[in-house]
């Protein structure tokens, strides 16, 4: 078996209880195909570098098992068709990585006032 991971992309407007039944047939066709389920980590909503069908953002997941080539086929195959999942991406997992999701993007920081004070020359003295 072939460690892998899945980070999924929901769509934002599908209700909490529709998005962990996606989550629980990703598990279930894992476990049918002879594969482990590893974890599930939540991302959460997150902001989107660009529009995909008019939404703004989306809903994240990464999901951890180990399982045969086969298995990923069927499963990529049926996300693709799954109402509700904007985006997938499927990936071998290295093993003793981590994946984590990326940092909160930083509210706007003004520019401090000493950057502004520091732009003559040293000719000027």
């Amino acid at each position: 078996m072939v460690a892998y991971e899945i980070l999924l992309m929901l769509d934002p407007d599908l209700a909490e209880q529709r998005q962990e039944e996606i989550v629980a047939r990703t598990r279930e066709l894992v476990q049918r195909g002879g594969g482990t389920w590893v974890r599930h980590d939540a991302w959460g909503r997150r902001r989107l570098a660009y529009e995909i069908k008019h939404k703004g953002e989306g809903v994240y997941h990464l999901l951890q098992f180990d399982a045969e080539a086969e298995t990923l086929d069927e499963l990529s195959r049926i996300l693709r068709i799954t109402d509700g999942v904007m985006r997938h991406m499927a990936t071998r997992r290295i093993e003793g990585s981590q994946t984590s999701p990326p940092p909160e993007p930083e509210s706007i920081v003004p520019t401090p006032a000493y950057a502004d004070a520091n732009t003559g020359s040293q000719e000027e003295e």
